[in-house]
């Protein structure tokens, strides 16, 4: 059995960093809240973005613009989104789980978050590009990723854009999601939005748009900016995942080293009480002897 001495520092040791977790988790509590308020904040504007898409499909041919285009997927790029920091439990390992189960040879990633980046570096995946965004980022920042996509899926070198990120569920749920954002097909163009807001055809034929000057007009602005707002939601929902997994990540360990103070301190008060009856017995045993 250990001495008293050790197992009192262990006890000391256990409870600092049960103070450190605590603070940790109380830090994001309160940043998951705003996190989950901001990806839920632009669910609305997305479903009428969705409606727009649906009345431009039904005005417009197919081929009326390049990123309707489906072509043959020869090269695959795909927006890694994870975090830059750790501490948030299995979030950014069942993310990174999804990327290496996709084909090394032809995809290339573009990374959001250190974990992501240094993942891609670890295993001698094909990166060309890495981008930092802060903890709350915003539409301009997010856009400068999006465009670099666009502009490569809209110069040839890649025939389909995806994004992987922890998708929000619920604070104890996120899942890793795979969506295919370019070319947009007429699965998305139906009003189905990937993060998370549903508009079917039959909802959006309750309002009817008018398109100035036309809706081939109207079409090359929006499909852009669909797909800017899109990627910038789904980051939106990778920090809410994130700081909701850091939060229940650290509630898990503050119960956990609460839970082995307890048991160290019943260690602890044994050997005390092993300690002093041996010394009891010492002292009898000398008396005896000197009797």
């Amino acid at each position: 059995m250990a001495n008293t001495r050790d197992i009192r520092r262990r006890i000391k040791s256990v409870k600092n960093t049960a103070q450190i977790t605590k603070a940790m988790q109380m830090v994001a509590a309160s940043k998951m809240r705003k996190a989950q308020q901001a990806a839920l904040a632009g669910h609305p504007y997305s479903q009428i973005l969705n409606r727009v898409l649906v009345s431009l499909r039904d005005m417009v041919s197919a081929d009326s613009h390049p990123l309707l285009e489906v072509r043959p997927v020869r090269k695959r790029l795909v927006l890694l989104v994870t975090s830059d920091k750790g501490l948030c439990g299995a979030l950014n390992t069942n993310v990174l789980r999804e990327a290496a189960q996709l084909d090394q040879e032809n995809t290339y990633f573009v990374a959001s978050g250190k974990k992501g980046a240094s993942f891609l570096a670890r295993t001698g995946r094909k990166m060309i590009a890495d981008f930092a965004l802060p903890d709350n980022p915003t539409f301009l920042q997010t856009k400068a990723i999006s465009k670099f996509c666009l502009e490569k899926f809209l110069a040839g070198e890649f025939d389909r854009v995806d994004v992987l990120y922890p998708k929000f569920v619920n604070t104890l749920v996120q899942k890793p999601h795979l969506v295919t954002l370019l070319p947009i097909t007429d699965e998305k163009a139906e009003g189905i939005s990937q993060t998370g807001s549903d508009v079917t055809a039959a909802e959006s034929t309750g309002s009817q748009f008018l398109f100035e000057p036309d809706a081939d007009e109207v079409l090359n602005s929006v499909l852009p900016y669909y797909f800017h707002f899109e990627v910038f939601q789904m980051i939106l929902d990778a920090r809410a995942s994130e700081q909701s997994a850091r939060m229940v990540a650290m509630k898990s360990a503050t119960d956990n080293a609460k839970g082995l103070v307890k048991d160290l301190t019943l260690e602890y008060n044994k050997a005390r009480q092993a300690s002093i009856t041996t010394e009891l017995l010492e002292i009898t045993t000398a008396q005896m002897a000197l009797a």
